[in-house]
């Protein structure tokens, strides 16, 4: 989705040779459209018609032109006639921009969804991601990957990246399809070493990334994912009187998976004396599951639950520090969200208590021991009920909601703490 200019960097610097394809994902994240309303714990509506750097014409609603049901989310472009103000002054048209900023992102690994898009002059739909700093940097120095872009009525597709290499760059490629408005799955499979794009399946296209050759270090940072239908536009020109309003882009399912073909590396050692530093960041590793400790969602408001979710790479939510107190007790909280603490909710002694993050107020119900198992594996126990930190029933699945339980020695109270 970023701005169409003319490739600044040649083919042949960033192709290369096609590899054996990795056979192996493990999935980390998925968003199934499986309830009745868009999963806002994992999408954020933008809102708002500013032409959003391409001079669009739509404006993008907080939710109102998208929609979850029999497990497809819907985005609809409408016609309009006014009720909205745009760059260009009253809208033409209304549709949805979603995005996982602050609530999921990714640093390699496969990035896949399953899409349906509308056909008509002016229409964009597109299935994308952009770094994680853009707030911080800008665009083009963030990075852009555009997992698939359609536009009009055209039987192909576009995968391209944009980035910053001493001004703007960008490079592309596209591949036919016979009918864009049947379901397709679209996918990169971004490594240290390249970015590929696939549509059901086959690869179409290959950008060479590693050691930041041509100034590509922008895609060696995390990005976020996002789905809009833009109308109008420098890509895809304007509407005519036989766009169809309304139109619908429909997506299945979106998921991210990470490289498995190959054994992870085993985790480093405990620290000289079963210590924990008071300064690094550990990822929770749960013995049974497999899975880390992980604040849901990406939340940081006082009540974000606490559960188990796949590992994933860089991901904030899943980075612990442990700030000790007395008596071999610590402050466990998150690296995305600071100011908040592990925390037994309601400060209950009762069985089965959920846990969640607060607001740190020093709360015994805050206040973890940490006490070695041997063999790099921790226990922490509550300070206020002497139950230990569990995950209900053994569970290996992801979502399981952590709890307090009577110490009991098995691999669902058995943790590893991995530095990250």
């Amino acid at each position: 989705m970023g701005k169409r200019v003319s490739i600044l960097v040649a083919a042949g610097a960033l192709a290369v040779a096609p590899a054996a394809r990795a056979q192996n994902w493990t999935l980390v994240w998925s968003d199934e459209f499986n309830g009745s309303s868009v999963n806002t714990g994992n999408w954020t509506f933008e809102t708002g018609g500013s032409g959003w750097g391409n001079n669009e014409l739509q404006y993008y609603t907080s939710g109102a032109n998208a929609s979850v049901s029999g497990g497809i989310l819907t985005i609809t472009a409408n016609r309009v006639n006014g009720g909205f103000s745009c760059w260009y002054g009253a809208c033409q048209w209304t549709s949805t921009r979603m995005i996982t900023a602050g609530k999921r992102q990714v640093l390699y690994g496969r990035v896949e969804a399953r899409i349906s898009v509308p056909m008509g002059q002016g229409l964009w739909p597109a299935f994308w991601m952009l770094g994680t700093n853009i707030g911080s940097v800008g665009w083009p120095a963030s990075g852009e990957i555009d997992v698939m872009e359609h536009v009009n009525s055209q039987t192909q597709v576009f995968g391209t990246i944009h980035w910053d290499a001493g001004g703007y760059a960008t490079y592309g490629g596209t591949t036919p399809l016979a009918n864009p408005n049947a379901y397709h799955l679209y996918a990169i499979e971004w490594t240290p070493s390249s970015i590929k794009w696939f549509v059901d399946g086959a690869q179409y296209h290959e950008a060479n990334i590693q050691g930041n050759i041509n100034s590509t270090e922008e895609f060696h940072r995390p990005f976020f994912l996002l789905l809009n239908l833009a109308v109008g536009g420098n890509f895809p020109g304007s509407p005519n009187s036989g766009t169809p309003s309304p139109s619908r882009m429909l997506v299945d399912y979106v998921r991210v998976y990470q490289q498995s073909s190959a054994p992870p590396p085993p985790p480093p050692p405990p620290p000289p004396g079963g210590t924990i530093s008071p300064t690094a960041w550990y990822n929770v590793i749960n013995q049974t599951s497999g899975k880390c400790v992980d604040a849901d969602g990406w939340g940081t408001g006082n009540g974000t639950p606490l559960i188990q979710w796949t590992c994933g790479s860089g991901q904030a939510n899943q980075q612990w520090r442990f700030t000790p107190l007395t008596s071999g007790y610590y402050r466990v909280s998150p690296r995305h969200a600071t100011g908040l603490a592990w925390d037994v909710s309601n400060i209950s002694t009762a069985e089965g208590q959920p846990l969640h993050l607060w607001s740190y107020v020093s709360g015994n119900n805050q206040q973890w021991l940490a006490q070695s198992l041997g063999n790099g594996w921790w226990r922490f126990v509550a300070r206020h009920s002497g139950k230990c930190l569990d995950v209900p029933g053994s569970s290996t699945a992801n979502r399981a909601r952590l709890q307090q339980w009577t110490c009991n020695n098995t691999g669902a109270q058995a943790f590893r703490l991995v530095q990250q």
